[in-house]
């Protein structure tokens, strides 16, 4: 969220309204030593009411609680300003105060007499029953709302930041969109615990105006008594309409302030500001309001009730709900404005050809009926966007394009399914419904949620669908919400990264080589084709991609190629040069910058074993005998999984005539484990073995 531009002009270099917060509350300090004319107190209890006003029907226009981010501050300001004009008056008031009812000025005298009719004693009773309204009903019940918001927005912070991580991934938001909405997350925590303490102040407010009350009427007593020679019929009236008068000026205020304060917290974020939620909501239901004006109709005709206020407003209840009625019913009444169709063309009879053959779509996405809106551009399809987001983050992650996905809709498939296909198969699927949210559960929830239970498509979380008013209580709870576009556009994301290495086809290589040769022409143009065919380029890359490489390196890719090609063309020694050479890279999209590296190590008696097993079958057959491939297995599914629950990567470090054998064998099982040769690891790190697979330990 944006803060407001400055519209004042610079001074001196300066910009205006940057001084206009040091100037205030030196001025307010200012007060509580300086003595004031009575022209310049009012003028202050003027602004100050005027202040209060302004607050509350900003508040009132907010739809968001961060749109008044400056509230609590506000809160401060105003009421540090209500206590210094009450020190201030109170120095006037017993100064002054023998002479008159004006000796406190206009504003003062004005809330003595007319607000109070000249009576101290119904002074005294409006005054605490300002004072309890706003200290025990309004500040208490704002402090309360703000207290629980704050825990509630802070239990819920995981959750959400869980969902910008994921969109961020999965390429649905940059960096910078990622960024602003972890600000305003943090602001909201924040928000929320200012108010919850701000609250504080307008509570001690109120206290201290029934003190200063008590204070200024006896010590108003005692000066005009024993100073002024005052009788004590004249200084009670005197001093104590003063300070009654004092305490209204400030206390109504502090009512509309606390109210404000009310205001915000209890807002639920919607587009809409308090009036046009107010409005349709509860005017929204006509039954509602002919209810109402029956219940009042009845109230009105009892023997005893005065009947007029009742009767009168029962007809105004009734005349708008019959309003109301009649407007709905012309609305529906109203044909709808149809242009006649065009008659249908006949069709000319054509001969079978080449076009009649459809050829099969790399990527597809098929949706039910229900998930059109989802995909349509004409209704501005959120889905739409979020497939070009993905489509460019695994560009700049993978380094090549993915191809483009052919969406259509499929009237086989069930209304609020989907799937996603490759190369004409069915490669994921799951159900998804406009218009709702997926909770979904990370794993630390607070409680459970009332929806239909499902799993998230992706990654099989348990996860549930809800509505949209129940969004913000699911995430409170700590769970991960997505709308519909979010949960299919992740699924998709999740499936073209696993399956990266069969999208990058032959156009797709010379496409890329296209590119890199716009930057290394040379390069391109003495390798490919004449040293290394496109072909064998091609199987390389995707024996990178499909060990979860990027291949953003192409200049060391295509030279390391060109260095080692004359000696061999085995497709997985080639990859090993490559890899050897991108070692650093490696290791970085592992570890990141971590100096010491925690690796598993193969114990050196299987690693023996598994060395004459290539040897004696040759690498690419890659034959082990069932006994040792199935412990094999086990025993790094062990240590794969103990380290995944501790939140670490699993690194297995091999001797390289094993990594291709070993890499292909563990992949489909244990795929969270990497596995790397000795040769990758660049010198500069550190290496420490912290489990070792095929040992007495295990």
């Amino acid at each position: 969220m944006e803060a407001p531009q400055s519209t004042l002009p610079p001074l001196g270099g300066m910009n205006l309204n940057r001084l206009a917060g040091p100037v205030l509350i030196l001025l307010i300090l200012a007060m509580l030593i300086l003595p004031l004319p009575t022209f310049l107190l009012d003028l202050l209890f003027t602004f100050n009411i005027s202040l209060s006003i302004i607050v509350l029907l900003v508040s009132l226009y907010t739809t968001q609680p961060l749109q008044f981010s400056a509230f609590p501050t506000v809160l401060l300001v105003t009421t540090l300003l209500r206590l210094s004009l009450n020190v201030a008056s109170t120095r006037v008031i017993l100064a002054q105060g023998h002479t008159g009812g004006e000796a406190a000025g206009k504003v003062i005298e004005a809330f003595a007499h007319f607000l109070i009719g000249g009576d101290f004693f119904i002074g005294i009773v409006v005054f605490v029953i300002l004072t309890i309204i706003n200290f025990v009903v309004i500040t208490k019940g704002a402090g309360r709302i703000a207290e629980v918001s704050a825990r509630f927005t802070l239990d819920a912070m995981p959750g959400k930041q869980m969902a910008i991580d994921a969109d961020l991934n999965a390429g649905l938001i940059g960096e910078d969109d990622a960024r602003k909405r972890r600000t305003q997350i943090s602001q909201e925590a924040e928000f929320f615990g200012s108010m919850d303490g701000a609250s504080k102040f307008v509570r001690g407010d109120a206290v201290a105006g029934i003190l200063i009350m008590v204070i200024n009427v006896i010590g108003g007593l005692l000066v005009g008594i024993l100073q002024h020679n005052l009788d004590f019929a004249t200084a009670s009236k005197n001093y104590t309409l003063l300070t009654i008068g004092d305490g209204l000026v400030a206390q109504i205020p502090a009512l509309i302030i606390s109210t404000a304060a009310g205001i915000v917290v209890s807002r639920v974020g919607t587009d809409e500001d308090l009036s046009q939620q107010l409005i349709g909501q509860l005017f929204q239901r006509i039954q509602v309001l002919y209810i109402t004006a029956a219940v009042l109709a009845l109230l009105g005709i009892i023997p005893g009730m005065p009947h007029l206020p009742f009767l009168l407003i029962a007809s105004a209840t009734a005349g708008l709900a019959y309003w109301m009625d009649q407007r709905e019913k012309q609305a529906r009444e109203a044909p709808p404005v149809e242009e006649a169709p065009p008659a249908p063309a006949v069709p000319e009879l054509q001969e079978v050809g080449w076009a009649d053959v459809a050829p099969v779509d790399l990527i597809g996405l098929e949706v039910g009926y229900r998930l059109i809106p989802l995909v349509d551009r004409n209704q501005d399809g959120e889905l739409l966007r979020r497939i070009r987001g993905i489509r460019k983050k695994i560009a700049q992650e993978m380094g090549f394009l993915v191809p483009a996905v052919h969406i259509r809709d499929n009237l086989e498939l069930k209304p609020n399914t989907y799937r996603i296909t490759l190369k004409g198969v069915d490669v994921g699927s799951g159900d998804a419904y406009a218009g709702m949210f997926l909770a979904i559960n990370p794993g630390r929830v607070l409680g459970e949620i009332a929806g239909t239970p499902t799993k998230d498509p992706a990654f099989g979380l348990p996860a549930v669908w809800i509505d949209g008013g129940s969004r913000e209580q699911a995430q409170n709870l700590g769970y991960t919400v997505v709308d519909a576009s979010t949960v299919v556009a992740t699924h998709l994301s999740n499936i073209l990264n696993q399956h990266a290495a069969e999208l990058l086809g032959r156009e797709e290589v010379q496409a890329l080589l296209d590119h890199v040769g716009k930057e290394s022409p040379k390069l391109v143009e003495e390798l490919v084709p004449k040293v290394i065919p496109v072909g064998t380029l091609q199987k390389v890359l995707q024996a990178l991609l499909d060990d979860g490489m990027h291949i953003r390196d192409m200049r060391t890719i295509l030279e390391t190629l060109g260095d080692h090609f004359m000696q061999t063309q085995d497709i997985d020694e080639l990859t090993a040069v490559v890899r050897v050479a991108l070692g650093r890279a490696i290791i970085h999209q592992i570890y990141g910058d971590a100096r010491e590296l925690e690796l598993i190590a193969l114990d050196p008696q299987l690693e023996n074993i598994l060395l004459q097993a290539v040897q004696a079958k040759g690498a690419a057959a890659g034959g082990l005998e069932p006994g040792l491939a199935e412990a094999l297995l086990q025993q790094a599914a062990q240590v794969a999984n103990q380290r995944e629950e501790q939140g670490l990567v699993s690194v297995l470090m091999t001797p390289p005539p094993l990594r291709p054998l070993l890499s292909r064998f563990l992949k489909r099982s244990v795929p969270q484990l990497k596995v790397v040769s000795h040769s990758e690891i660049p010198d500069t790190k550190n290496i420490r073995v912290v489990a070792v697979i095929g040992g007495r330990n295990q």
